[in-house]
């Protein structure tokens, strides 16, 4: 895990041109929070987003981006409309977006939510030194073959979700050897104390309001259900040389404590910090460096109390769920995440209720046998069709 000589040299020297593919989500607008924050320190080459055409054309304007592009065709005409004059480039479409991806640059952040992120996230490699991932599905649908993929590219793929840039902060790979196990710790979400028997109850209203953080509505759901900590669990168990049996995670409801790594020499390291997601992404993007951000530093006499319990697999069975997909593997991790995000997609419009979504999942799982099981995607191609499967699956459970 060395920094490449161009992405230190080029820190605090001349502009780095940086890329943002999902500018409009939290994880984009926190970025660009960031990137305002220094002038001058960034040129933005490339801004996409899904559909919102407005809020996308004000950002390239504002931030002066060369070429701005919007997933849905649909919403063509208005970017192009609202960049009318300005000299930025206006693009439409999922091949558009793939474009955007492969534009030279210093750094790419990767924050286009859910399956959509693997295609653009695979485009960016050998594009860019660095590439910041915040789609944790990438990893967790085709982990083996995208970091392959990035290794080949020479490409070093940075964590960005709070949880795996803190056990990047504290893993010693050199030491690898010596870690005996790798803790993600969890808010817990709005129902932490919420008894099971009141949790079919819960509105999508209810699931969205989450006391900690301001994420968008998908991964708010996946933290209301704990299937957020199973997709980490995944995506760590990709990222770092540990086996399943050192993996944990540990209900923290303050949001302090972001990831530990336990050494066999009896030491515990961890990352602390408010919760804020611009901490690990301005460690990416300063990254081998570490940079002052707008972030207000943690003080804790004012939390004065940290506390830790284990997650309760009974009344959040999504953990579980996404815990046995990890040790099955062949493909598992893929279909799990296809299934969470038809029937989190499904709470949301209000088709179905808050317990159907580990159901849902749980479903389409077991369908896996009888296929004769999978085997992990080794390209684009069969990840996209593996995906496409368990969707089908997961939509005629609903």
């Amino acid at each position: 895990m060395e920094a490449s000589p161009s992405a230190g040299a080029s820190v605090g020297q001349v502009p780095r041109r940086l890329s943002i593919l999902g500018a409009t989500g939290s994880i984009g607008l926190n970025t660009l929070d960031l990137v305002a924050a220094e002038p001058g320190r960034f040129e933005i080459e490339a801004l996409t987003a899904g559909r919102n055409a407005r809020e996308l054309a004000e950002l390239a304007v504002r931030f002066s981006a060369r070429v701005a592009v919007v997933a849905d065709p649909g919403a063509y005409a208005e970017l192009r409309d609202r960049l009318a004059g300005t000299g930025i480039e206006a693009a439409a479409g999922p091949a558009a977006v793939i474009a955007a991806a492969t534009c030279p640059t210093d750094i790419v952040v990767s924050a286009i939510v859910g399956f959509a992120g693997l295609a653009p996230s695979l485009a960016a490699l050998g594009a860019t030194p660095i590439l910041a991932l915040a789609n944790k599905e990438t990893l967790v649908s085709a982990g083996p073959m995208f970091l392959a993929a990035a290794q080949r590219a020479g490409t070093r793929v940075l964590p960005v979700d709070s949880e795996h840039n803190a056990i990047f902060q504290v893993f010693e790979a050199n030491n690898a050897d010596i870690v005996s196990e790798v803790i993600i710790t969890a808010s817990g979400g709005p129902f932490l104390k919420t008894p099971k028997s009141e949790l079919a109850t819960v509105t999508r209203d209810m699931a969205l309001r989450h006391p900690k953080w301001s994420m968008g509505p998908k991964i708010t759901i996946d933290s209301a259900t704990l299937m957020n900590k199973g997709l980490e669990l995944i995506e760590a168990y990709r990222l770092y040389p540990i086996s399943v049996d050192q993996l944990s995670v540990l209900v923290h409801p303050q949001s302090v404590v972001h990831g530990l790594v336990r050494y066999k020499d009896g030491s515990l390291l961890a990352e602390l910090g408010v919760p804020d997601m611009r901490t690990p992404i301005g460690y990416c993007l300063a990254w081998p460096e570490r940079r002052p951000t707008t972030v207000k530093p943690l003080d804790l006499s004012a939390v004065g109390t940290l506390t830790f319990e284990a997650p309760d697999r009974d009344r959040f069975p999504c953990l579980p769920l996404a815990e046995a997909a990890m040790r099955r593997g062949d493909g598992a991790p893929c279909v799990l995440n296809a299934a969470n995000e038809v029937a989190v997609e499904a709470f949301l419009a209000g088709r179905i209720g808050f317990l159907d979504i580990a159901r849902v999942v749980e479903v389409t799982l077991d369908k896996i046998d009888a296929e004769g099981g999978l085997v992990e995607p080794e390209s684009l191609v069969a990840a996209t069709d593996l995906d496409g499967w368990a969707r089908k699956i997961a939509s005629a459970c609903l």
